[in-house]
């Protein structure tokens, strides 16, 4: 299909996985780039910013606001949903700029405090989330107090030994398909820029992470690849690598019991890195 095809396909995410009644949605704009606020009655100050997937090409706040607000829950505060820039109308690095503009605009005009942030991302959202930490180090921005990484696709050369040995046991994820979203994602850009594929960059001084894979997985050494290297880095990385799971299986959550036993793993460790934050001003 074509990506205005799988676009429209990955958005009725909206109508097959509706929110929980008590949800409540708000537009906001965040420095120009759009996104959606999402709120329960008690949420209480931690704030995850989420980074949707869709290999930078399809995906949006629609298709995943029921995974962002169940991991809100499963944490006890809101969740904030970019709606940033894609390819390839938007090449490498539009996504970057959006999801840091998102996360400046959070810290420095709403006056969330770094330490009440969790940024969050699943795929592709996974990959943007290192992205954005290294380019908010680098930038001399207060970092936020963890970060969570959902089948994250952290190497856009597509060269790891996963994308071929778990080829046949991965039902969705295909690895040409990887590739043709890296080119529409990359341009001329090349693959290996840490800003466009994380694992090839300097990870020192990142935040605590939270990296949870499935064992069927073609980005499956996207994830174990990038903790090694994150630890060896001196980042506090935590591995869990889920039997039998499929990429980003918690988006499957009102059908699949491994996904909300996912999800409440997420809020626990939301709950455990933002327990105690300073409350937004």
């Amino acid at each position: 299909m074509s990506f205005d095809e799988l676009r429209a396909q990955y958005d009725k995410a909206a109508h097959a996985f509706p929110l929980a009644a008590e949800v409540e949605v708000t537009n906001v704009g965040m420095r120009g780039v759009p996104g959606e606020w999402l709120r329960s009655p008690g949420s209480q100050s931690a704030i995850l910013l989420y980074l949707h997937g869709g290999g930078y090409v399809i995906g949006s706040p629609r298709s995943h606001r029921h995974l962002a607000a169940a991991i809100a829950q499963a944490a006890g505060g809101t969740a904030l949903l970019p709606d940033y820039r894609r390819a390839p109308e938007h090449r490498f690095p539009a996504a970057v700029n959006d999801a840091v503009a998102a996360y400046r605009w959070l810290i420095d005009d709403h006056g969330a405090h770094p330490g009440s942030v969790v940024i969050a991302g699943d795929s592709a959202g996974g990959g943007l989330m290192l992205a954005t930490l290294l380019a908010l180090r680098d930038a001399g921005v207060p970092l936020p107090a963890a970060a969570v990484g959902i089948s994250p696709w952290t190497d856009l050369t597509c060269s790891r030994p996963s994308h071929t040995t778990k080829a046949a046991a991965d039902p969705i994820v295909e690895a040409s398909l990887l590739r043709r979203m890296a080119a529409a994602y990359l341009g001329p850009a090349d693959p290996r820029t840490p800003l466009a594929s994380p694992l090839h960059g300097d990870l020192r001084g990142l935040p605590p992470l939270l990296i949870q894979v499935g064992t069927d997985e073609v980005l499956l050494d996207d994830a174990t690849t990038l903790v090694a290297r994150a630890r060896a880095a001196g980042v506090d990385a935590t591995l869990e690598v889920w039997d039998r799971m499929v990429h980003v299986w918690h988006w499957f959550l009102p059908m699949l019991d491994e996904a909300q036993a996912a999800v409440e793993r997420i809020g626990d460790f939301v709950r455990q890195r933002t327990g105690e934050a300073v409350p937004a001003r």
